[in-house]
């Protein structure tokens, strides 16, 4: 069982190493990036929807407030007419347009919130994408991992045996000479 757990391990690293040489470092890193910034301009577009979303409920809550205002003069009218009838539908208007408007200011301050967060989300998500450009971009500068395989390879590929021979002779006179 132990010799089968081995064989197996042996074989997934071969294949894991395998798949290592055949992706492209530089090629998954301007994906990731391309990703990345998909995902920022999604957020972003997020933060213009929740901001127009915003303006309208504001612009919702001033036309309330200019309701409950003109309300108020028309309850006076009515008052002063001595029409108590249609002031009692009016004091129902103005309560239903006080509430309606309680609703609106507490769904703007949850969508302020909600702005809020995903603003400083989307910061640090700029700033990560620019972080990673910056490592893609030095990377590329440097010329990648492919340039620094190559910088370590032998020239020739092949030691030969006089190389071998030398350098043996060289370790054995540096040792004896210590």
């Amino acid at each position: 069982m132990a010799l089968i757990t081995r064989v197996t391990r042996l074989f997934r690293a071969d294949l894991h190493a395998v798949l290592d040489s055949i992706e492209e470092p530089e090629l998954l890193l301007r994906q990731a990036v391309r990703e990345m910034d998909e995902e920022v301009a999604r957020q972003q577009q997020r933060v213009e929807g929740l901001g127009l979303r915003h303006d309208l409920l504001k612009g919702r809550e001033a036309e309330t407030g200019s309701f409950l205002a003109e309300l108020e003069e028309q309850l006076d009218v009515c008052f002063d007419a001595g029409n108590d009838e249609l002031a009692r539908n009016l004091v129902r208007r103005r309560l239903e347009a006080e509430h309606s408007l309680r609703a609106l200011q507490r769904g703007r301050g949850e969508l302020e919130k909600s702005l809020d967060n995903l603003n400083a989300t989307l910061e640090q998500n700029r700033a990560r994408l620019q972080e990673m450009k910056n490592r893609a971009a030095l990377l590329a500068s440097d010329g990648g991992p492919s340039q620094r395989e190559e910088a370590w390879a032998i020239p020739n590929g092949v030691v030969r045996d006089a190389d071998v021979e030398v350098a043996f002779l060289r370790e054995k006179r540096r040792r004896v000479q210590s």
